[in-house]
């Protein structure tokens, strides 16, 4: 299934995509309203979200987009952006975590933590477990976090998560993408039964503006992805076909590729840094222990 072609009717489905300004995020919130969804996306300024609205309006007809605004490395705006989208809706359907970045350089959050590992792991962390209780309310409902192929040779550094000892930009790109698959396999044990799914996916290499650091080796990236890496389009297609395709309908816990089930590393699979994991992310977000 691609984007060019028609997806199951989304019509009075709600869905919230983060990182939807650009690249496979704007291409899924695009598709979603395409299919009739009322289209929640996460921007990081009133300007990017107008015209991210604007545009799918343009290239769609589509009416129903609406913008909402937060800096994802922030945990005060993700718990904002929380009570924001209860505040306008009384069901979400699907919730795509998505927004994500690569930074070759070492930078802390406002809130003291790698930037990497804010961005990429606990927001959809934090974001996801404030949304839960409508989500269950609207149950069935779809969780699909946006992972990485890169996750493979990685483990969680849980001495020193934030990469204070020895930083390398790339090695915490992949820790990243591990955390969300283990996060996701635990998300799902937890969810069996409430009729909320959870499943993660790897996009392919895709030339997208995650590929934005400035300088001689930001250049070399973004030259590299426009020469090697898929288009948008097709790096969307795995997303959107988690997010709407009756064939995943019950599916929780698992990785897709292309669109298909796929393995994973056996770091990806070690159920006890999945439970270590939760958490520490519940210690760095501020949140009581709890079951979901």
């Amino acid at each position: 299934m691609t984007p060019q072609h028609s997806l199951p009717s989304m019509q009075g489905k709600t869905c919230l995509v983060t990182g939807a300004t650009a690249g496979i995020g704007f291409i899924t919130a695009r598709e979603l309203a395409r299919a009739g969804a009322r289209v929640l996306i996460v921007a990081r300024s009133p300007e990017k979200g107008a015209e991210t609205i604007r545009r799918i309006a343009e290239e769609t007809g589509a009416q129903t987009v609406e913008a909402l605004t937060a800096d994802l490395a922030s945990q005060a705006d993700i718990r904002a952006l929380a009570r924001e989208v209860k505040s306008r809706v009384d069901r979400l359907d699907v919730l795509i975590n998505n927004a994500g970045v690569i930074l070759l350089d070492r930078r802390e959050s406002v809130d003291g933590i790698e930037m990497t590992f804010a961005v990429n792991h606990l927001a959809y962390f934090l974001l996801t477990n404030l949304l839960l209780d409508l989500l269950k309310a609207s149950s069935p409902a779809r969780i699909v976090n946006v992972a990485s192929g890169a996750h493979r040779g990685a483990k969680i550094n849980f001495d020193d998560i934030g990469g204070r000892e020895h930083y390398s930009g790339w090695r915490a790109y992949q820790q990243s993408k591990l955390a969300n698959i283990l996060f996701t396999r635990e998300l799902a044990k937890a969810l069996t039964g409430t009729g909320v799914t959870a499943n993660s996916l790897h996009p392919g290499y895709v030339n997208t503006q995650i590929f934005r650091e400035e300088g001689l080796r930001g250049l070399v990236m973004r030259c590299a992805a426009g020469l090697f890496a898929i288009a948008p389009e097709r790096g969307a297609e795995t997303t959107l076909y988690l997010a709407t395709s009756p064939d995943v309908q019950g599916e929780s816990g698992e990785y897709y590729a292309r669109s298909k089930p796929a393995s994973i590393s056996k770091e990806a699979r070690n159920e006890a840094a999945a439970r270590r994991l939760w958490q520490f992310s519940e210690d760095l977000a501020g949140m009581k222990s709890q079951t979901v």
